[in-house]
């Protein structure tokens, strides 16, 4: 804060609890101390009041985090640092904002009604909100669109917010299967080398849909939609030849696609089905000179109806801060290498 005026913005947090007010300081103050690292002011805290010095939008951005983050103290017991973390992320894309009512963590709390509040989705054991613009409009498109891309770095969410409209969809009814799909490329690694036949040796490459869908549906009832045939997870050439009607269709990873099979993948929807595809551009695994299909499908349905590209940046991730900025090193690294 050298050279620029200190501002001072203060907070009264109510209604006083002292129970909320230890889970928003949280242990030693570290939620407290997180806050003043990220927005870069110092809190000073006398009681339930709160004052954010620094500079004048840092201060307010900090007050407005520290309003919802006390707001969620009244649905949780504690604030772990990755709810903290997701507050300031949300904060940061989304500007200032009045006093915000309860705000879920990123994957919600378990049970519980999501009431009439945008950007919620409801899966059996888990309420999951969606984080920031990017998130909630991807969301919002997911209920509206038959065909939604997702494309944008690790750690956005774009997977798991898929899964998660895809099970909220099943669970209602609207849809009477899912189909999980990613394409069996040998990122870095040898499929050869493998055990099993080719549904096993791609079993590994589809362990975080397996994991998403455990964590809001649960193991056992999983295996048994799966063994019911409601959820099928497959590799991609395992769709060619069929047409998926009544069904939410994931194909993740997508940037591992070549047109052909992009195209193929796209042919299957039928009636009554949303298709999800996502993927990052920027972590293609494919043989060099082999064009990616995602690449290639966002020139060819540009402006088809219908059809929405959801884009996510660094700015949009929500696991650990310091993912967004080894992604950003990268781009800057890359821009100037021009690899």
């Amino acid at each position: 804060m050298s050279g620029a005026v200190a501002d001072q913005v203060e907070l009264t947090l109510a209604p006083e609890d002292n129970r909320r007010l230890a889970g928003l300081c949280g242990p030693q103050d570290s939620n407290l101390q997180q806050v003043e690292e990220r927005f870069g002011v110092r809190l000073i805290r006398r009681g339930f009041q709160i004052t954010a010095v620094g500079q004048s939008e840092a201060a307010d951005l900090a007050a407005d985090a520290l309003r919802r983050l006390y707001a969620q103290t009244g649905e949780e017991a504690e604030l772990s640092a990755n709810d903290v973390h997701l507050v300031i992320q949300s904060v940061r894309n989304e500007g200032a904002s009045k006093p915000a009512p309860s705000v879920g963590s990123a994957r919600g709390g378990r049970g519980g009604e999501g009431g009439n509040e945008p950007g919620i989705v409801k899966t059996s054991r888990l309420k999951v909100k969606a984080r920031g613009p990017s998130q909630l409009r991807f969301v919002e498109n997911m209920v509206s669109n038959d065909i939604n891309f997702a494309i944008g770095p690790a750690g956005t969410g774009k997977t798991f917010l898929a899964v998660a409209c895809g099970v909220q969809a099943l669970l209602s009814q609207k849809v009477q299967r899912m189909v999980l799909v990613r394409p069996a490329v040998e990122a870095g690694e040898k499929l050869g080398f493998l055990p099993g036949d080719l549904a096993q040796k791609v079993d590994p490459y589809l362990r975080p849909i397996y994991d998403a869908l455990y964590e809001m549906v649960g193991f056992e009832r999983v295996g048994k939609l799966i063994e019911q045939g409601i959820i099928e997870v497959a590799p991609l050439a395992y769709m060619r030849g069929r047409t998926l009607n009544e069904c939410f269709a994931i194909l993740d990873e997508a940037q591992n696609t070549s047109p052909e099979q992009m195209k193929m993948f796209l042919t299957r929807i039928g009636f009554g089905s949303t298709a999800v595809i996502t993927g990052d551009v920027t972590q293609i695994d494919l043989p060099p000179g082999k064009p990616s299909g995602l690449k290639h499908v966002l020139k060819v349905l540009d402006g088809v109806d219908g059809v929405t590209f959801n884009r996510f940046t660094a700015r949009d991730v929500v696991r650990h801060p310091l993912v967004a900025r080894i992604i950003d090193a990268y781009d800057q690294f890359e821009a100037v290498d021009g690899r």
